[in-house]
């Protein structure tokens, strides 16, 4: 990227930073005329999208790699590291790299690889992963009875009679040695004598069903003068409202999690992950994920069992990343995204030589010219290139021109401000988090039980209809996702006609407000007006904020950067009025006399915001010297942390944090999120060491601390 903006001449940068969604089409065909000029640019796209059988064709399928990696996972079987077995067969890509029509003596090398991993998984405890497959084993190669006979073994450990009877005796038709066949009838013979009357089927995987769905609540987008389209309820809804649900228009993994969540569903992935066909990049944690991704799987009839019937209902998003090209591992998650945006557009309207305007199909605002001009110019460049990759991959009738180029422009900057990150709970000491499995294997006294569970991102989307919900940064729903699903709820009472805003990122009571303004302008390009940024609200006025000098008194002291944020509130110049927005808001005023000395009548002026005063008394705090004494005693806060993270448990860190708590308490503001973020570390500490009475009682104080 930064090599290809440095061939830019200034004369088209110039253009660039001055330009204007207007000026696109005409400055998106300059671009493409110089980058086609360029060696550098063919380059790139050689790379990009280099056929799976050329050595830049990375993600390919590999029939030698397979083979290799079968044998190394069938040798650590053997000697017993199970572990590493499963890594060959799947993690490190034998079945991500086998070609679905490859053969190895004389048998299909998937289905093979995957009875392998079906043994491996029956030796390892895990029958149902075993099932699984056995069956998608027998789907690519039904007449094979090694298979056969592993699923009987399986369907009997599950205590499925009639299935385990019917399977092996297929497998004993099959088997072609005299000796296979009397050992089948053995085995069957004993299973008939231990056969129970009762017979536990295995539990089906039922799709999840989302509850309550919103079909009772009316929605309205309307125009407000502050922030453009936004929804409201046309009546009264009670907190907790489902109200509404929306399947994603365009998803994508983000790369961190390739490995660990299913590219299709984003949910975790199991242990029997499930390749891409044709290209060695996705997994998948089943096979209808894997159709739903990539479209239906075509294998030769002579390999397809009766019972493979797989279903579509959807346009496949994976179909044109899925011939071993490897620009979509390599760009931005967020080009690869608009790639997905582009396609299923065309796809919808049948239209294969031009990218069609995107705007109107999806209804988005665009965030363009309000870019920095770096920006700017990588958004013109990705486009180039993505342009590029789609004529190679989707659609070799795709024009390359300006025109496109400057409809991919906007698309990604619309991305940029109305995409939502799809997230998940994890664990921060394991890999994936699972409450039944942790009441399990939860150990007093061991670090596990000091482990806490943390959102993270595993996914970008676009929702067209829930973008039009507004920011705020005091909201009244909250977003949450089953699988791709997203769903909108209530988190409080919401009157017809109020406007239904979530938050994007950081809301009153998590960040403080100059931190919160930052971060909209930046990601967002908005400044945000909602009434927790427009209005003095305590949370943002205690957050970051010290204790007064006076022992007696409760009011808070400000530093510079807090104290002119509040200055800037223009409800807020010299007085605060009795002014309330939404029901939930309406005593923030009263609250806020606990720790500012504020007049509710509008015709007084009470409220100095001043850098280093206490805002209920007027005393001073010297800041320089008490901000010195809280940067020393968190010295001793990380260092228990890196105690914890060693398992030092015979550590003298925790008395040293424990005083130094006490000397962030006569210092920092009683709510300040500084308060709970050490109280929490100390709950973990003796957490860890197994003392639960005083971890019980820090959890307590850190919580006291963050819902005030």
């Amino acid at each position: 990227m930064e090599k290809l903006k440095c061939v830019v001449p200034e004369r088209l940068k110039r253009r660039v930073e001055e330009s204007h969604i207007d000026d696109l089409p005409s400055l998106s065909s300059s671009l493409l005329q110089l980058f086609l000029s360029l060696p550098q640019i063919h380059q790139l796209i050689s790379e990009l999208a280099a056929e799976p059988s050329t050595q830049a064709g990375l993600c390919g399928k590999n029939e030698g790699a397979a083979l290799d990696l079968k044998q190394k996972g069938n040798q650590c079987y053997s000697s017993g590291d199970h572990s590493q077995a499963l890594r060959c067969y799947s993690q490190l890509q034998a079945l991500r790299l086998a070609p679905i029509d490859a053969h190895h003596t004389g048998k299909n090398l998937v289905a093979t690889l995957y009875l392998n991993r079906a043994s491996l998984f029956h030796k390892m405890g895990l029958p149902m992963e075993s099932l699984r497959d056995c069956s998608r084993a027998l789907e690519i190669s039904p007449c094979y009875p090694k298979v056969w006979y592993r699923r009987g073994k399986v369907n009997a450990t599950l205590g499925n009679y009639e299935d385990s009877v019917h399977d092996l005796s297929v497998a004993k038709d099959m088997e072609p040695s005299i000796g296979g066949k009397k050992q089948i009838e053995r085995e069957l013979d004993m299973l008939a004598r231990h056969h129970e009357k009762t017979t536990a089927k295995p539990a089906s995987q039922k799709s999840v069903e989302i509850p309550d769905v919103p079909s009772e609540i009316k929605l309205q987008c309307v125009k407000t003068p502050d922030k453009g389209r936004g929804m409201v309820s046309q009546f009264d809804i009670p907190q907790a409202s489902l109200i509404h649900a929306e399947e994603p228009y365009a998803v994508v993994i983000l790369k961190h999690c390739r490995e660990t969540h299913c590219h299709y569903c984003l949910n975790e992935l199991p242990a029997d992950t499930i390749p891409c066909i044709s290209c060695s990049l996705p997994l998948y944690c089943s096979q209808h994920c894997q159709v739903q991704a990539g479209g239906p799987i075509h294998i030769p009839d002579t390999m397809v069992g009766s019972n493979f019937k797989p279903t579509l209902e959807c346009i496949p998003e994976h179909k044109h990343e899925c011939q071993g090209v490897h620009w979509p591992a390599i760009l931005p998650s967020d080009v690869v995204l608009a790639g997905r945006v582009v396609v299923k557009t065309m796809e919808q309207k049948g239209q294969f030589t031009d990218v069609p305007n995107l705007s109107e199909t999806l209804g988005l605002c665009e965030s363009y010219s309000k870019m920095s001009p770096e920006s700017k110019l990588e958004l013109h460049i990705y486009s180039i290139v993505l342009l590029f990759c789609l004529h190679h991959s989707f659609s070799s009738e795709l024009s390359i021109n300006g025109d496109s180029a400057s409809q991919i422009v906007i698309l990604l900057s619309q991305i940029r401000v109305n995409s939502i990150a799809v997230v998940r709970m994890r664990s921060n000491t394991n890999d994936s988090y699972d409450q039944q499995d942790w009441f399990q294997n939860f150990s007093f006294g061991e670090a596990e039980a000091a482990s806490s569970v943390e959102q993270v991102r595993v996914g970008q989307a676009l929702y067209k209809a829930a973008s039009l919900f507004n920011h705020s940064c005091l909201p009244n729903i909250h977003a949450y996702f089953m699988s791709r699903t997203l769903l909108l709820r209530t988190t409080e009472f919401v009157s017809g006609g109020c406007a239904l805003e979530l938050s994007y990122g950081p809301q009153v009571g998590q960040w403080d407000c100059k931190d919160r303004l930052r971060f909209l302008e930046e990601e967002y390009f908005f400044r945000c007006w909602c009434c927790g940024c427009s209005e003095v609200n305590e949370s943002d006025l205690v957050i970051s904020g010290f204790c007064c000098v006076n022992p007696n008194c409760s009011g808070v002291v400000l530093d510079n950067l807090v104290a002119n944020c509040e200055k800037q509130k223009p409800n807020v110049p010299e007085t605060i009025s009795n002014k309330s927005h939404l029901q939930v808001h309406e005593l923030k005023d009263i609250d806020i006399k606990k720790v500012a000395q504020i007049s509710l009548d509008q015709t007084q002026s009470s409220f100095h915001v001043d850098s280093g005063y206490c805002l209920k008394c007027g005393s001073y705090c010297n800041f320089a010297s008490r901000s010195k004494e809280v940067k020393k005693a968190w010295t001793d806060f990380r260092r228990l942390q890196d105690s914890i993270a060693s398992k030092d448990t015979c550590s003298t860190n925790l008395p040293d944090a424990l005083r130094s708590l006490g000397l962030l308490r006569s210092i920092l503001h009683a709510y300040n999120k500084g308060i709970a973020e050490a109280e929490d570390i100390l709950a973990k500490a003796f957490c860890f060491i197994g003392d639960f009475e005083p971890a019980r009682d820090h959890c307590k104080a850190s919580i006291e601390v963050t819902v005030y």
